[in-house]
């Protein structure tokens, strides 16, 4: 499967722990969740794909049928809900 064009869903969703450059490291975060990648261009591709500086975890989120679903939409609720059920316990 390839990725849907102008989806940019694994880009925005998911938050994103490892450094991309030109995006200051908050808390241990590189990329909050919700947030659109800086290194994202106008047509939702990715600047830094296949550059050294990507991170594995970007290179490691693959287009899927479950993933990706029918639409832009469906991604990013599957995504947003990935994120809910593997983000860490915070105390409090």
């Amino acid at each position: 499967m390839e990725c849907r064009p102008r989806c940019a869903a694994c880009c925005i969703a998911p938050s994103i722990s490892s450094p991309i450059p030109g995006m200051p490291l908050i808390n241990g975060i590189s990329k909050p969740a919700g947030v659109r990648c800086i290194q994202l261009d106008d047509e939702d591709r990715c600047r830094i794909f296949g550059h050294p500086d990507r991170p594995a975890v970007c290179g490691s989120l693959q287009p899927s049928e479950l993933m990706c679903g029918e639409s832009r939409e469906q991604a990013m609720r599957w995504l947003g809900w990935m994120e809910e059920q593997t983000a860490p316990d915070l105390p409090g």
